[in-house]
């Protein structure tokens, strides 16, 4: 059992008898408040994600050469895509500015990503330039293969950079550029709730908050 869910399961079964002891009027201490299990199932100390900046995601992009390569990193970084779902796209599943995930990690039969209009065209010059056809992988790779990729061209720039840390930037540089959350959550990221969403986006630091203060109130 992950220790995620034992947490889950004390949590439970202590609610259980706080809920027991309170409506019985019993006088006795919850058995699951010893400091013991408190200290053996404690959430552990969440630490803030890393946070790519535009300028490194950037020259990531502009310095990759390969068409493939860089189509895997624009439709990550600007579009939002999981790295499974993006190796999982087929060439029936583009349409004009809209991809067509299927099996997506929600549980939905189907879900709808979107591209910018340049993206767009890479891709569909890049299906059109490798005759891939409609039930044919766009990217027949595997993830270890693009999980190293990924890693490798952060090297370059002396980043450490694994496939997720690009959709987090996505859901992040739109939220920093006025992006509503519920954009951000429901359109980029295909997120059920906006308290997953917010636990993506990076923390604001003091400079960054005051300048938005002057944004929306002036100087």
């Amino acid at each position: 059992m992950a220790k995620s869910t034992r947490r889950l399961r004390y949590a439970q079964l202590k609610a259980f008898y706080n809920f027991i002891i309170d409506r019985c009027s019993l006088n006795m201490r919850n058995p699951c408040s010893t400091s013991l299990l408190s200290k053996s199932f404690k959430a552990p100390k969440q630490h803030p994600h890393k946070i790519l900046d535009r300028e490194t995601v950037d020259e990531m992009i502009y310095n990759t050469k390969r068409q493939r390569d860089r189509l895997i990193l624009e439709l990550q970084a600007r579009c939002g895509l999981r790295i499974g779902e993006l190796l999982k796209i087929k060439g029936s599943d583009v349409s004009d500015r809209t991809i067509t995930l299927r099996e997506p990690k929600s549980g939905k039969e189907t879900e709808r990503a979107y591209m910018p209009e340049n993206v767009s065209r890479k891709l569909a010059e890049y299906v059109k330039e490798k005759a891939i056809n409609g039930e044919d992988r766009i990217f027949p790779i595997c993830y270890s293969t693009a999980r190293s990729l990924i890693k490798r061209l952060g090297t370059k720039l002396n980043v450490r950079v694994a496939p997720h840390d690009l959709r987090r930037y996505s859901a992040t540089y739109a939220s920093r550029n006025g992006v509503p959350l519920e954009v951000v959550s429901k359109v980029i990221l295909r997120h059920q709730d906006l308290k997953t969403t917010q636990v993506y986006l990076g923390k604001i630091s003091d400079s960054e908050a005051i300048r938005w203060m002057d944004v929306l109130h002036g100087k």
